[in-house]
């Protein structure tokens, strides 16, 4: 500390450019300051430190960190802490830019694997981005002073060496329910569950906090499943829903896409107090939609659109400006060469001619290219193993191929399977199926050598400006409609990732595009995310998980990409 000072005091009033000179290692009481990254301007990006504490001054109990999914939870709830740490805190220092910025890449509402914090069997690390003050463009020495000798402790005091060992089990006891919850489903066929009590509508269109008064959700007693979990005294009552073809019907603003959005959310864990702790769903779940005007690389559409005019080729499908139909049927396929396991559409973001086509329809239209969702749907499930939850209000078409039918009556769920049969026999729909006997070919595609171009002029550049842009080269990666894409630093591991691949030249080994997915993700297992930022070594980066199919629609939605279809 005492060595950080001193420097502090010598560079104050200088350049901007002296902070440099602070990059290092410096002891403090309980923990040590590492500054691996100095800013070179007050206005640019902060600077990135990072507090390494012993286990001597903040023991960190075994059984918190001997499993991956507890020691997960330990790193969340500690980087929660420090958070809110950093958000009450009242040590300020001034300047100019982001003179006194004090930030860490804080989680959301899901509890996801990031670079924020880490647990190790010996140490507790916390990554910081700090701003350095600043008078205009010259060091602010006093203030600087203040941020490290001041204000950091005090985060620290208020956070990592306050926080409660209630707190840490509490989050570790909710990682052991949560396996528990998989278990079962895994066991009993369940692509989703969703918990009795449960609190499913958020607080508005941009904050995903649970609303205030809203309705608990309670399982209809013909979906109600029971789930033993460690921890609790009673059991977990919820719906269960099954593999196979599951409809949620209902009038308008009646919870149905609420519904919906709680399962798309539910591939990722919650918090507790999220209201959707308890809302768990199939790991490999890929809401799709149609995506007027993206990038289509070669991808094998035949299963839906064929014939078309001009004789454009559908085996090998490319656009750059995607039609609602077939920008939903390439989101569709490229799910399913990615991993799929379970399809989750909504029908007031599809393309409607992409998802039924109606008996007079069908009559007036003869030269149709397309083949709707509705007759792929259960070849989807019976040929490949591929389960479907569909928003439908629209179509009772879809009562022909649906498994159960779940009705949304103000918020809360009733199984309507029976009454849907009976509408059946008594209106029979009379339209003819347009499918083949079986769902078609999933093609394995390869990204060529060439298609990540990440230099802009003769500088790389590949960066995540926000939670649905990468900025590549001298194009961008629109990412908005990828709606399980929930936090920024997904992103930032994603341009991570792309940056790596071109570097390491990954596309020169000529791999399928699963087996690259596979590739990525087995370094994450086995190095960590960090392993993909610029200076594995240093500060890692805010950088948090996102699944292989959110990096598999990013690749997916390269401009420059060069693919070849393998078979």
């Amino acid at each position: 500390m005492n060595k950080l000072q001193n420097i502090l005091r010598q560079i104050d009033g200088k350049s901007y450019k002296a902070y440099k000179s602070i990059q290092g290692s410096y002891s403090f009481h309980r923990f040590e300051v590492i500054i691996d990254y100095v800013q070179g301007d007050p206005f640019a990006a902060p600077s990135k430190i990072r507090i390494v504490i012993p286990n001597a001054y903040r023991k960190m109990n075994r059984e918190w960190k001997d499993k991956f999914h507890r020691k997960l939870y330990t790193e969340d709830v500690i980087a929660r802490s420090v958070a809110k740490a950093i958000a009450t805190n009242v040590v300020t220092s001034k300047g100019s830019g982001k003179s006194g910025l004090i930030a860490i890449d804080a989680p959301g509402q899901e509890i996801l694997e990031r670079t924020a914090v880490s647990v190790d069997p010996n140490h507790v690390t916390i990554c910081l981005s700090i701003g350095l003050p600043a008078n205009g463009r010259r060091i602010n020495g006093k203030e600087a002073e203040k941020l490290f000798i001041e204000a950091i402790p005090a985060i620290l005091e208020n956070s990592i060496f306050t926080i409660t060992d209630e707190t840490i089990i509490e989050a570790v006891q909710l990682a052991e329910q949560h396996q528990a919850i998989r278990a079962h489903m895994k066991e009993n066929n369940l692509v989703a569950f969703i918990a009795d009590g449960s609190i499913l509508p958020r607080q508005s269109g941009i904050s995903n906090r649970p609303m205030h008064d809203a309705i608990p959700f309670q399982s209809p007693e013909e979906n109600r499943v029971t789930v033993n979990i460690p921890h609790r005294d009673e059991p977990l009552t919820g719906m269960g829903i099954k593999q196979g073809i599951t409809l949620i019907v209902g009038g308008g603003y009646h919870g149905k896409s609420t519904l919906l959005n709680a399962i798309e959310r539910g591939v990722y864990h919650h918090i507790h107090g999220d209201g959707r702790e308890y809302v768990l769903t199939d790991p490999n779940a890929v809401k799709v939609r149609a995506e007027d005007g993206r990038q289509v690389s070669a991808v094998n559409i035949t299963s839906f659109i064929n014939d078309l005019p001009h004789k454009q080729d559908t085996e090998c499908f490319s656009t750059t400006n995607a039609s609602g139909s077939t920008s939903q049927a390439a989101n569709v396929v490229e799910s399913l060469e990615a991993g799929a396991t379970t399809l989750l559409i909504d029908e007031d973001t599809s393309a409607t001619n992409f998802m039924i086509r109606d008996r007079r329809m069908q009559q007036l239209v003869e030269k149709e290219p397309i083949t709707p969702f509705i007759d792929k749907v259960a070849q989807m499930n019976h040929q490949l193993g591929v389960s479907t939850i569909l928003v439908m209000g629209g179509s009772g078409d879809y009562f022909d191929v649906a498994d159960q039918v779940i009705m949304m009556d103000q918020y809360l769920p009733y199984n309507a399977t029976e009454k849907a049969k009976e509408i059946l026999s008594k209106y029979p729909t009379n339209r003819e199926s347009d499918q083949d006997e079986t769902f078609g070919h999933v093609s394995a595609r390869q990204f060529l050598d060439g298609s990540l171009q990440t230099n802009r002029g003769k500088k790389e550049k590949v960066q995540a400006k926000s939670l649905t842009t990468i900025l590549m080269g001298r194009t961008e990666i629109y990412l908005a409609y990828v709606e399980q894409l929930v936090d920024p630093s997904q992103t930032r591991l994603i341009a991570e990732v792309i940056r790596h691949m071109d570097k390491k030249n990954w596309l020169k080994e000529n791999i399928s595009l699963s087996d690259l997915l596979d590739k990525i993700e087995t370094q994450i297992n086995k190095q960590g995310l960090g392993s993909f930022a610029p200076f594995a070594d240093q500060h890692p980066g805010d950088l948090a998980r996102p699944r292989r199919f959110e990096i598999a629609a990013a690749l997916n939605r390269i401009r420059t990409a060069k693919v070849k279809v393998l078979n």
